[in-house]
């Protein structure tokens, strides 16, 4: 905090203090220089004996760091210098205060205590009732000023560890939400996906090929479908087991990945069928790509078989996807009419 000449000048005035009331202060430094070291033992007494307080202040080394510091603040009192050192000195002592956890009410009973301390030791030192009267009337003052410098600190701590809060808060906020737009997409991308081969399922197939159909009308470009399954997979199951099935359905998602293009959309249509759609693609290319997809297969497995199924679209009409599939269908079975792998354009 930085306090302006001219703001502390404010403060005094709202404070009612005025020269009369530093000179009265200054003229019992002398006595007060005497008594210190006895107020400052007396305070420390009244306060060891609050338990919040005296478990704050903890320790016999932390106790003597306090006594010095109380030492100094008591002869700053009557100093009859109230400037920005002092007031600095002041805004120093409630940063401090609010940092090792002293409550307002707390500091409010050690100021309370401090002054009832010193007013003893002025009715015991004054003589005259009206300069006794004036005198503590200037430290009554003057400690009511101090508490309002130590009370700025406390809200503006305050107010500076809400907007910390809020910004901590704003920004777990603005996390939050990434994360959970992330994890849509990444719950959505997964809904398009086959847990168990990793392509796109049926769902997301529907989805692509409205786009890619769309985009080889537009071009007037060709488009095809290779349809396939593995022959009897129902016997591979019986036989081997539906792990060994689950091997064979991975197996072939990596033969189709590894020979389609970056453009080509594979897909596990459901079951032991696949699907692959080839945009900007004639029949001749989809069936090299389906030997080549064939021929991968079979090395990895000899005894077992594919039957596909080839259809083309465009440039001049265009099918629909269920058309396409429903042709590539027939096509398929076919295919397995006949023995082993075959490809039926």
């Amino acid at each position: 905090m930085k306090i302006s000449d001219a703001e502390i000048q404010s403060r005094l005035e709202l404070a009612a203090l005025s020269l009369r009331h530093f000179e009265l202060l200054k003229d019992v430094l002398p006595l007060i220089n005497s008594e210190v070291d006895s107020i400052v033992e007396r305070f420390y007494l009244s306060q060891l004996a609050i338990d919040e307080i005296a478990v704050l202040i903890g320790d016999v080394d932390t106790l003597n760091r306090l006594k010095g510091a109380q030492h100094q603040y008591i002869l700053d009192l009557f100093s009859g210098q109230y400037d920005s050192t002092y007031v600095n000195n002041r805004l120093r002592i409630g940063m401090v205060h609010k940092r090792i956890g002293v409550e307002p009410k707390l500091y409010l009973s050690a100021i309370s205590s401090l002054k009832l301390i010193l007013f003893e030791v002025l009715n015991k030192s004054i003589e005259t009732t009206e300069v006794l009267s004036q005198t503590k009337e200037a430290l009554d003052k003057l400690l009511y000023f101090d508490t309002t410098l130590v009370f700025d600190t406390y809200i503006s701590s305050m107010i500076s560890e809400l907007e910390l809060a809020k910004k901590k808060t704003e920004m777990y906020a603005n996390s939050l939400e990434v994360k959970v737009s992330e994890r849509t997409v990444q719950l959505e991308e997964l809904a398009k996906k086959d847990p168990l081969t990793g392509i796109n399922n049926q769902r997301a197939m529907r989805e692509l090929a409205s786009v890619l159909l769309a985009s080889v009308v537009r071009r007037k470009a060709s488009f095809s479908l290779i349809y396939f399954d593995i022959d009897n997979f129902k016997q591979i199951n019986d036989q081997y087991g539906h792990l060994k099935g689950d091997e064979v359905l991975k197996v072939i998602s990596e033969c189709i990945t590894l020979h389609i293009r970056e453009t080509d959309v594979p897909c596990r249509y459901g079951g032991d069928e696949f699907c692959i759609m080839l945009p900007d693609a004639d029949a001749q290319s989809a069936q090299t790509v389906a030997g080549r997809i064939v021929a991968s297969f079979v090395e990895i497995y000899p005894d077992f078989s594919l039957s596909m199924g080839i259809v083309e679209t465009g440039p001049g009409q265009y099918m629909s996807l269920d058309e396409l599939v429903g042709i590539a269908d027939k096509k398929m079975y076919e295919a397995k009419a006949m023995e082993g792998s075959r490809i039926i354009t």
